[in-house]
């Protein structure tokens, strides 16, 4: 059984949500690390696994500050499961993307397992996802992009390299 009680979970989560709000509002991603424990331990596949807050505030910041990254101003959750058991919240992020000018809806989902720490803290992240989807709804947010002419210079450059220009 877990040292947490469902209401700290679900206070936590919901402060962890909010906290990438601004933080994907204001673009300082290295306050995202400041959510996780000295040790902590983040989980990405396609990217690898980082040991520690550094070692996560490091990626963190050169991922989300670089296309695609920086064109994803929201991640919404479309649902979480508390597992009082573990101490985790898994949950289906929506990774949304800014409209490129169609006023459609871009992006895709990944599922995330987090494991809770205490005070208000989480000690691992696991971001679980197909890297095909992504690259299938960036390389289509791309063309829309074109269609209205708001590509930037660094999406055309990854247009060149992953989309198959």
């Amino acid at each position: 059984m877990s040292a947490y009680s469902r209401e700290e979970l679900e206070s936590a989560f919901r402060d962890y949500q909010a906290e990438v709000d601004r933080i994907a509002g204001s673009g300082d991603w290295a306050r995202f690390a400041d959510l996780f424990t000295a040790d902590a331990t983040y989980v990405e596949h396609a990217y690898g696994s980082f040991s520690g807050r550094e070692a996560i505030r490091d990626w963190i910041t050169s991922t989300m500050t670089a296309f695609p990254g920086r064109e994803m101003p929201h991640f919404p959750i479309t649902w979480h499961l508390v597992d009082e058991e573990r101490g985790r919240i898994v949950c289906d992020v929506y990774n949304q993307l800014h409209d490129p000018g169609d006023g459609q809806d871009h992006g895709a989902s990944n599922i995330t397992i987090l494991t809770y720490a205490g005070d208000g803290l989480w000690s691992c992240e696991e971001d679980i996802y197909n890297p095909a989807t992504f690259l299938r709804a960036v390389t289509r947010w791309c063309r829309v992009a074109q269609q209205h002419d708001r590509m930037t210079p660094e999406a055309d450059a990854w247009m060149e390299m992953f989309g198959g220009r």
